[in-house]
């Protein structure tokens, strides 16, 4: 049986909706964030040494990472479901998408969770005007930018095919969730991009995320 770790308002959810769609059975373990700091709570590191989520147990096998973990169980329960045939271009697409939605697509999305909380966070009021300069220049210098040139060349590449690898549902939509719902919460990804909120809007009609949601709990991304 597969476990899932499963921390709420997290990449986990995600994991979830996979297993929806391949219709796996599978069971949850439940971990809450600490709501002051909103991180993971310690008992995670019983499981994996850097306490984060979503992990999975299959058996005598444990990994972690959400791009591993959906091509695991693509690869060992797919059936040549969710993922493009070996040695096509739409194959190529979706392995570039498995990848670019973490290496690419969430470090600036980080970034900016993190300035916007340093920036209304407490500090010494005489160190409020110089950190919070420093912050609000690092954002628009930067990070705003570099969000605004990834929304920018994905709205143009859902121009291309209906889903990222092409023109059938995979799972690097799956993948691809969990920035876009980040960009939404965080980093003003709106109608503006009409293109990202048709996909959103067709990815949350699916009967497997609609299940993978009740049984996930809580999910404020979406708010």
């Amino acid at each position: 049986m597969i476990t899932v770790h499963h921390l709420n308002n997290s990449r986990s959810q995600r994991v979830l909706w996979l297993l929806e769609e391949l219709g796996l059975p599978y069971e949850i373990k439940r971990y809450e964030r600490d709501a002051t700091t909103m991180l993971a709570p310690p008992a995670l590191r019983e499981v994996h040494p850097l306490g984060k989520s979503p992990v999975i147990t299959d058996g005598g096998e444990m990994l972690a990472e959400s791009g591993a973990i959906v091509e695991y169980l693509v690869d060992r329960y797919g059936s040549g479901r969710l993922a493009p045939a070996a040695g096509t271009p739409a194959r190529l697409r979706y392995t570039y998408w498995l990848h670019y939605a973490e290496g690419s697509a969430m470090p600036p999305l980080l970034l900016k969770l993190i300035f916007d909380r340093i920036e209304s966070g407490p500090m010494p009021f005489f160190a409020r005007p110089i950190a919070r300069g420093i912050v609000r220049r690092v954002k628009s210098s930067f990070v705003e930018p570099q969000i605004k040139r990834h929304l920018d060349y994905l709205e143009a590449e859902l121009g291309k095919y209906r889903w990222f690898a092409g023109d059938e549902f995979s799972a690097a939509d799956i993948q691809m969730s969990f920035p876009l719902e980040v960009a939404v919460r965080r980093a003003g990804l709106d109608m503006g991009r009409p293109r990202l909120m048709d996909f959103l809007a067709r990815i949350h009609a699916r009967p497997a995320w609609l299940r993978a949601l009740e049984r996930g709990g809580k999910y404020d991304l979406l708010k």
